[in-house]
């Protein structure tokens, strides 16, 4: 029995790390539980292992009398001075009290607290090692589901992704090999946790870290990052280096960067754009390609109003909001996107327009206007394609035709005059 405690010993230092002196300590603490039940409560007892050997053995102090009246706390004189020859009355020696039948009870006790204490140094171990490890990446393999948890095997230990930590468009297969987050390492009352995450949004700050070299090396700045776990992710990136172009860095040659951490997260869109300490610049570039008309700005608020033409709306908006959503998180600004209110003219209303522009011109007179307008000639662009003959049979502007001809073309070079002018200035 002896020899095999050593071996068994010996193979948990080899597979777990736990030192073999931590384990004999564990053990030995047991066996005084286990001497207790075997030869009752004797004074101060204790017991030891030889390394070497695995013999056990259990020792009391008991008090050194003339007459043994209780063999747990006395022991008779003489035999206290076979074992030490200096000893007087009343004073106490420790001695040797394995019983012959302590070997089976001990085995029983020892093999309770081997495996008790190799449990807890499991724990301490996987604390040690991991607790510097949270905002690491990991690999594992998918081991098995606890209601919607999964627990991932990482080779000596196992971690768990809770079902918060996953991501929705996500299906997990046991045996499947999978790189996760290492979010936290939680010292609970049952144990350390080791909790992982592919829905954490520092999943994808780490994988760009890994992938481009100018963000790990701080060439270029991550200035905020927004995700939908599954979905899509804005990352705002900017660099002081103006050799370096942030967002082309991190989309790498033929956007084999972007491609591998899209390939990672399972064909979940990213969108890198370029960071702006002007909050209208940076919203803009955030809800890009959709063209925005405007911006009102609150301060005090932090809220931008935006508006834009309809066509523009749902580009800006994103399917079910998530455009707007991403870019208001990424940015920390409330954004409302509204419609740009566009009055429509009515028919009667754009024919009273062209009247009064065209009765503007000098020696049109407004019913001139009236009649031109009604007769096709709306604009002056239409006035200076027509010809006198095109006033035949009109009232009022048959006669007056070569006087309205000309004083649209006077008009037309005042018009002319003015714009080269203006340039010359």
């Amino acid at each position: 029995m002896n020899a095999e405690f050593l071996a068994v010993l010996e193979f948990w230092e080899r597979e777990k790390g736990i030192r073999k002196d931590i384990l004999l300590h564990a053990v030995e603490d047991a066996l005084v539980s286990a001497a207790k039940k075997a030869i009752g409560p004797a004074r101060n007892l204790r017991c030891t292992i030889d390394p070497k050997t695995g013999d056990i053995k259990a020792f009391a102090h008991l008090v050194a009398v003339e007459e043994v009246k209780s063999p747990h706390d006395h022991v008779h004189i003489d035999e206290a001075r076979k074992l030490n020859p200096d000893i007087q009355l009343d004073e106490e020696i420790e001695v040797e009290v394995t019983p012959t039948n302590f070997g089976r009870i001990a085995s029983q006790y020892a093999k309770q607290a081997l495996m008790q204490q190799i449990r807890k140094a499991e724990k301490d171990l996987i604390f040690e090692e991991f607790r510097d490890r949270a905002g690491d990446i990991v690999s594992g393999t998918v081991r098995r589901f606890e209601r919607s948890d999964v627990i991932i095997d990482l080779g000596r230990y196992e971690a768990i992704m809770p079902n918060k930590e996953r991501v929705p468009t996500e299906e997990y297969q046991p045996g499947e090999r999978i790189r996760c987050y290492v979010k936290a390492v939680e010292n609970s009352s049952h144990g350390p946790d080791i909790i992982l995450s592919r829905a954490a949004t520092e999943f994808v700050l780490k994988l760009f870290k890994l992938e481009v070299s100018e963000i790990n090396d701080g060439t270029i700045e991550v200035k905020g990052i927004a995700r939908e776990p599954g979905f899509r992710t804005k990352i705002a990136v900017y660099s002081d280096d103006d050799k370096v172009d942030p967002v082309g860095a991190c989309v790498g040659l033929r956007g084999q960067r972007v491609k591998n951490i899209v390939r990672e997260l399972n064909n979940e869109k990213i969108d890198i754009i370029n960071w702006s300490p002007d909050i209208c610049t940076y919203i803009a570039n955030a809800l890009a390609p959709a063209m925005l008309k405007s911006f009102q700005v609150d301060e005090e608020r932090h809220r931008v109003k935006l508006l834009t033409t309809e066509d523009q709306l749902s580009l800006a908006i994103g399917k079910r909001g998530q455009n707007a959503r991403l870019t208001s998180k990424l940015t920390g600004w409330q954004i409302d996107i509204e419609l740009e209110h566009v009055e429509k003219m009515g028919f009667d209303e754009k024919v009273a327009q062209a009247i009064e522009k065209l009765a503007a011109i000098p020696e049109i007179t407004h019913e001139q206007a009236n009649q031109l307008v009604h007769s096709g000639f709306p604009s002056l662009e239409e006035l200076l394609m027509a010809e006198p003959d095109d006033f035949e049979g009109i009232p009022g502007l048959e006669e007056n035709a070569e006087s309205i001809l000309k004083a649209v073309k006077n008009e037309v070079a005042r018009r002319n005059l003015n714009i080269g002018e203006t340039s010359t200035v």
